[in-house]
């Protein structure tokens, strides 16, 4: 399966994406199809080639959620925006309360006082 994502380049510090086509099982920083366009964040450009972006999805390739909530936010496209990221778990679920509350206190024995 193609997919369409970023590929990050640049020093540390200052990033710097590609926006890529390649299989979706290929390194992240493999090679690549097609280059589609850029992103800096630092400066918010965002360049790409819509009619290559479109021409894949018409083809099957899948777009990432990140690359597709930056094609909505800078009005390449009308599509709805996608999750990018799932919230963390805190260990200390609503469902580990639950499960703590159920558990019946055991009783301590009493010594006698002698």
């Amino acid at each position: 399966m193609l997919m369409i994502r970023l590929q990050r380049t640049g020093k540390r510090g200052q990033a710097y994406f590609r926006v890529v086509i390649l299989e979706h099982t290929s390194r992240v920083k493999g090679e690549y199809l097609e280059l589609l366009g850029s992103y800096n964040p630092h400066q918010k450009e965002f360049k790409v080639k819509k009619e290559r972006i479109e021409y894949w999805v018409s083809k099957g390739a899948q777009v990432s959620p990140t690359v597709n909530n930056l094609l909505v936010n800078y009005k390449v496209w009308n599509k709805p925006k996608m999750q990018s990221w799932k919230p963390k778990r805190s260990p200390e679920s609503a469902e580990g309360k639950k499960e703590k509350a159920e558990v019946p206190a055991t009783p301590t024995p009493t010594v006698p006082a002698a």
